[in-house]
């Protein structure tokens, strides 16, 4: 009895609460029920000797039942409870919004300025592991794998910094499950959280169980501004592209233009018109071609300047007169007149 005592403490330590309020409350019901199934069996024919066995069977196997179901649907049971409250009119109080924080995106750093413009409410949970993950990222021999890692506790502590955002460290850790991602998706399968990330795969791992995700990078691509055929368009050319005569040009969000017939124009401002826009996965890309008004335009205004800048001399070298075709020639001297 001693070591089942035991081992159930070690197995609800580490436990959320929905679910030990949810193993609670189908361990409650699991009793009930074997209650009924126990009067049914006593007003039997049965002999007594054979009822006791029944009994007890009944009320072990009810309340092992309701005490694994109600610890599965724990994480539900608030909601329900919800449910039930809108259905007879009453008032219930909201449901705290989780956010559970990934790793990426405390690396990342763009969530800090996210929560300093006042985008995300509720309170920021960062489990254990997380921490201990970026710890172990921060500590690598790898420089670079270090740097990140101590962006990501630099974030963090700018984040716990700021007035209005409530960022709790989390001391659960699903310990039945290995890797960072698998145990976020379980946490937050448990406390009806919504993950935080930029991780495309644990993106697309959490969706498809059903759960909410937060990408701060489709966030980036819902808020830049929306290019459309026909536009025109100032852009820096950095480097050519992989056609040829392309150039590749970048806008202050990172969105990447490619420009036909721009690849002599490197290293320079030129005025493009927006041919097409395409959506992937990376982000979105614009292509143009070259705003031909624009650069007879700008070759007229060169040769204005050019010719301005010769007629800056005045005289006759600025301006010689017809008779004066070349240097005149040079005659020796005599006596004679």
């Amino acid at each position: 009895m001693a070591l089942v005592i035991l081992l159930a403490e070690w197995r609800l330590r580490g436990a959320a609460a929905s679910g030990l309020l949810g193993g609670a409350f189908g361990g409650i019901l699991g009793i009930f029920a074997a209650l009924l199934v126990t009067l049914v069996v006593s007003r039997s024919a049965a002999p007594e000797p054979a009822k006791f066995p029944l009994e007890f069977s009944a009320l072990f196997a009810f309340g092992y039942l309701g005490v694994v179901l109600g610890w599965q649907k724990g994480g539900e049971l608030p909601l329900h409870l919800e449910t039930v409250g809108k259905l007879f009119g009453g008032r219930t109080e909201a449901r705290e919004s989780l956010k559970l924080l990934d790793t990426s995106v405390l690396i990342d750093g763009r969530i800090a300025d996210i929560c300093d413009a006042q985008f995300i409410d509720g309170p920021l949970v960062v489990p254990q592991f997380v921490l201990r993950e970026l710890q172990l990222v921060a500590d690598s021999s790898d420089g670079l794998k270090r740097q990140r890692g101590r962006r990501g506790l630099d974030v963090l502590e700018r984040i716990q910094k700021m007035p209005g955002v409530e960022v709790r460290v989390l001391e659960h850790d699903p310990s039945h499950v290995g890797e960072v991602d698998h145990k976020l998706v379980e946490l937050a399968r448990q406390t009806g959280a919504k993950i935080v990330t930029n991780d495309f795969n644990l993106n697309k791992v959490a969706t498809v169980q059903g759960l909410s995700v937060l990408n701060v990078n489709q966030l980036a691509n819902a808020l830049k501004p929306v290019v459309l055929p026909g536009e025109p368009m100032r852009v820096f050319i950095l480097r050519e592209g992989k056609e040829a005569n392309q150039g590749v040009a970048y806008l202050d969000d990172g969105t990447m233009v490619v420009v036909d017939g721009a690849r002599r124009f490197i290293n320079k401002n030129v005025d493009t018109i927006v041919t097409s826009v395409h959506q992937t996965t990376a982000g979105k890309m614009i292509f143009g071609r070259m705003d031909e008004r624009a650069e007879q335009t700008g070759s007229m205004a060169r040769q204005a300047a050019a010719g301005a800048s010769r007629n800056e001399g005045g005289g006759r070298a600025a301006d010689p007169s017809p008779l004066d075709h070349g240097p005149r020639p040079i005659f020796p001297e005599t006596d004679s007149d």
